[in-house]
């Protein structure tokens, strides 16, 4: 009866002091870098679909603008880091583009999670090669 109280106690103080290991939270879009780069005026819905893949949010009442929005919070205490990368239309043409992303943390997080599960993850479908 002693050990099993004793193991519960120090059960509960590992766990309020910060020695469990607490996982990284990474959501919503990763955006190719490089792929914001190619964005040009004038791109049509489909062409950045294509090249950035589809929207994280896409407002019902604001048809005339993407969100690609990624949100990262590292650490048991650590605070959300959100970016967030908007695109506006006009018609069916891209007029501007404004806001960020994680340029760098992108490649070193799909990198991350490539090592961890293994290469066999789908890639984002302007990564796949054509047969």
């Amino acid at each position: 009866m002693h050990k099993l109280i004793v193991t519960a106690l120090v059960a509960c103080l590992a766990t309020g002091c910060g020695i469990v290991y607490r996982q990284p939270v990474y959501q919503g879009n990763l955006v190719n870098p490089a792929n914001v780069e190619q964005l040009q005026v004038g791109m049509n819905r489909q062409q950045v679909s294509a090249l950035l893949g589809t929207p994280s949010i896409q407002d019902p009442f604001h048809h005339d603008r993407w969100d690609y929005t990624a949100t990262e919070r590292v650490g048991r205490v650590g605070k959300t880091t959100v970016h967030n990368l908007v695109l506006h239309f006009e018609g069916d043409s891209l007029a501007r583009w404004e806001g960020d992303y994680f340029p760098e943390r992108n490649k070193e997080l799909i990198g991350n999670v490539r090592k961890q599960f293994g290469p066999n993850l789908a890639r984002p479908s302007n990564q796949r090669q054509r047969r």
